[in-house]
């Protein structure tokens, strides 16, 4: 096992860490990129995520990984590890919520999961289906964790793409404002009222997508 499950464990740490205000701010960082999927009718499938892992945590997150090729890692040998993250990701609904016309809609387990690791940091890749799919006039897809153990941020170019969306969709993405920032302002008071349980919702990133 080891490092296989060390993603798990840091999240699971995450949710007890930061029920105290000195630990109100992010110890792991992901740029993510994400994909709406479209059928030829117009529906919404699902959601194609992309999450780029900062350098510290994917070195931790190798150590102990066997390679042919000392600091390289082939997809496959990273599949155990990509298959372990994705299940420990399910108890956090996968960071990844939707609302169709403001109805809260679910998602099943990921598929086409995989691990790339490139210039010494590892991306993981998952598609996430809808459980049932959906035609909105609007989809609002928000990422973040509630326990900002994990600090999400939407990559600078392309960070958000439409796959196969009818023509007329428009896409809108609310990024939150330097979040680790205000994070580490708020006081203690804040946590002593309990009032952190969504903490994270305050850094969400927010994608809106209006159609005709």
């Amino acid at each position: 096992m080891g490092m296989r499950i060390l993603l798990g464990l840091l999240l699971a740490a995450g949710l007890s860490l930061a029920a105290g205000p000195a630990r109100a701010h992010p110890h792991v960082w992901i740029t993510a990129t994400s994909e709406l999927l479209y059928a030829a009718d117009g529906t919404i499938t699902g959601v194609r995520h992309a999450w780029t892992f900062d350098d510290m945590f994917s070195a931790y997150a190798v150590q102990g990984l066997e390679s042919k090729t000392k600091g390289a890692y082939t997809r496959e040998e990273l599949t155990p590890l990509a298959q372990t993250n994705v299940e420990s990701l399910k108890e956090y609904a996968y960071f990844t919520f939707a609302k169709a016309d403001g109805k809260k809609e679910g998602f099943q387990e990921p598929v086409d999961y995989f691990l790339d690791y490139k210039d010494t940091v590892l991306t993981l890749h998952f598609t996430l289906p809808l459980k049932n799919p959906v035609k909105p006039r609007q989809l609002v897809l928000e990422v973040f964790d509630r326990s900002f153990f994990i600090d999400f941020q939407m990559a600078k170019d392309n960070p958000v793409k439409l796959v196969g969306a009818p023509a007329g969709c428009q896409m809108k993405l609310e990024r939150p404002n330097d979040g680790t920032a205000s994070a580490q302002k708020l006081n203690e008071q804040t946590f002593l009222n309990g009032e952190n349980s969504n903490f994270g919702m305050m850094f969400a990133n927010k994608i809106m997508v209006d159609c005709p």
